[in-house]
């Protein structure tokens, strides 16, 4: 995955895109990307990262993982 991907978790629009080791996922402000949050790849459950490989944004592994990522940045007022 080398660009940034939509996804959509429930009724929300995320960015993701690798960076480095780590998946960032941002939400988009107009033009611009607002970065919540840099998950270690490591701590994906592995069909998570395979999904992310694939660039499936529709495989149910990533979507879970990241809505415990955006649950969590809700919870933290984010």
């Amino acid at each position: 995955m080398s660009d940034d991907m939509t996804i959509q978790i429930d009724s929300e629009q995320y960015v993701i895109r690798q960076d480095g080791e780590g998946l960032q996922v941002g939400r988009r402000n107009g033009d611009d990307v607002a970065w919540l949050e840099t998950v270690d790849l490591g701590l994906l459950p592995p069909p998570a990262r395979e999904a992310l490989e694939r660039g499936d944004t529709s495989d149910e592994a990533l979507l879970t993982a990241l809505r415990g990522v955006t649950q969590a940045e809700i919870e933290r007022g984010a």
